[in-house]
């Protein structure tokens, strides 16, 4: 059978969808990259937010389309909006054929081979994270591995623990065995994914925790960095702090999601963070570790803000000025306590109040490269754009920050050392020496 694949969403998600992909081929069936040519077809989808949920209704209808203009004869629909809405997916999309749930992800190949139209594969989604094969995706030089999955806090604009059950971190054996195989395979970068990173090993109740895997993960050879996405603020120690800082390994670049800094809509968030809380942390982790960049993620629109508290988070990162940031206007999520608070504003004004953030963000992003011109960065080479190579240094990661281009040797998958000479509107251009 020829399957064509399709993979939205977040990292986690790639994730499930290479392990889907390792057990695709496993089982004999070959892939392709055009979906007129496929006897079957998988979208692995996102539900985290709107934008995301209409992103993956999209693809599955134009999927559907090659029912009736190509060889398709099965369409499977998994992941998040699955899962989200497994009692309805089926009766508003009569194209699809299976749907399989975030936990029943081994289930894919009896998904695609079945010939039962509305098959379905729900298991509990607490259940230990299954040990599956993967057929990796990204690189060269560089991987995603999930360290946990799930989530156990309730904040008040989220539906991941809808989706995606408890907090449910693997064993440290289990990681290291898979980051052994990546580094073999050319891996030397790791980065490590979860919704929360900084709680790994809570739920294990042996002692285990973030810095136990670290110690044990900078001993893999091969591995030269280790990036973390991502660090919730009240759950980083001074003894994760300290380990950063002295392991060379671990890359001095943390995604630390604090959504806003106006302590009343953290409040109505369910965050567990005060802005004066939020400071504290950033003051001493740029105290401790000398050149750390800090990324994180900010929501504006949530009911209850107005121009005083939009006004706040503004000034707040004209101050900080962070390097890196993702700014989301807030989407109403169905089963959400936000989504019943009164106060929210149009759509179109928590738009509008994104523009203004991000216009901040980006002078203050300009800024940050400006000051690298001059200096010299060790790069991660990934391949070539036109004339130039392209890379990452440890202030950029995969798929949300920049690219640093540059000329002379290169390689994908192999580190250089480049010059940086220009830096323009985000991109920065450089040499290696």
């Amino acid at each position: 059978m020829k399957v064509h694949f399709t993979a939205l969403g977040c990292a986690k998600n790639l994730i499930d969808s290479e392990q889907m992909l390792a057990l695709i081929t496993d089982a004999g069936h070959t892939l392709v990259s055009d979906p007129a040519e496929a006897d079957a077809a998988v979208v692995n989808t996102c539900a985290f937010i709107e934008s995301a949920q209409e992103e993956a209704i999209n693809t599955i209808l134009e999927l559907a389309r090659w029912k009736t203009e190509g060889q398709l004869r099965r369409l499977v629909v998994t992941g998040c909006l699955a899962q989200r809405y497994q009692d309805e997916i089926l009766q508003e999309l009569p194209e699809i054929d299976a749907v399989v749930g975030t936990s029943s992800f081994a289930d894919i190949v009896e998904a695609l081979e079945s010939e039962e139209h509305g098959l379905r594969r729900f298991a509990d989604r607490n259940e230990p994270l299954p040990e599956l094969d993967r057929l990796v995706s990204t690189g060269p030089g560089w991987a995603y591995i999930k360290i946990a999955d799930g989530c156990d806090r309730r904040c008040a604009y989220c539906v991941i623990p809808s989706i995606r059950g408890r907090y449910r971190s693997r064993p440290v054996a289990s990681i290291l065995d898979e980051a052994r195989a990546l580094a073999g395979s050319g891996v030397k970068e790791l980065i490590l994914v979860a919704q929360d990173v900084s709680r790994y090993g809570r739920d294990l109740r042996d002692g285990t925790t973030l810095c136990t895997l670290l110690r044990e993960l900078v001993k893999v050879e091969g591995l030269e960095w280790i990036r973390l996405h991502y660090l919730y603020p009240d759950e980083i120690s001074d003894e994760l702090i300290e380990l950063i800082a002295a392991e060379p390994k671990i890359v001095k670049y943390l995604d630390i999601p604090i959504q806003h800094v106006n302590d009343a809509i953290l409040k109505a968030m369910r965050r567990r963070e005060t802005k004066a809380s939020i400071c504290a942390l950033f003051d001493k982790l740029r105290a401790r570790i000398p050149g750390v960049v800090i990324r994180t993620s900010l929501i504006v629109g949530l009911p209850g803000e107005g121009e005083a508290e939009l006004e706040e988070l503004m000034a707040f990162l004209r101050q900080q000025k962070l390097p890196r940031a993702g700014v989301f206007a807030y989407s109403p999520e169905e089963g959400t306590a936000a989504a019943a608070m009164p106060g929210r504003c149009s759509r179109e004004e928590a738009g509008q109040r994104r523009e203004r953030v991000m216009a901040l963000q980006s002078v203050i992003m300009d800024e940050f490269d400006a000051a690298r011109v001059g200096g010299t960065e060790r790069v991660l080479c990934e391949g070539r754009d036109g004339l130039l190579w392209c890379g990452r240094s440890q202030a950029d990661s995969p798929d949300v920050d920049e690219l640093v281009c540059f000329s002379g040797e290169g390689k994908p998958g192999e580190f250089f050392d480049v010059r940086i000479l220009s830096a323009d509107g985000g991109e920065l251009i450089g040499e290696s020496i």
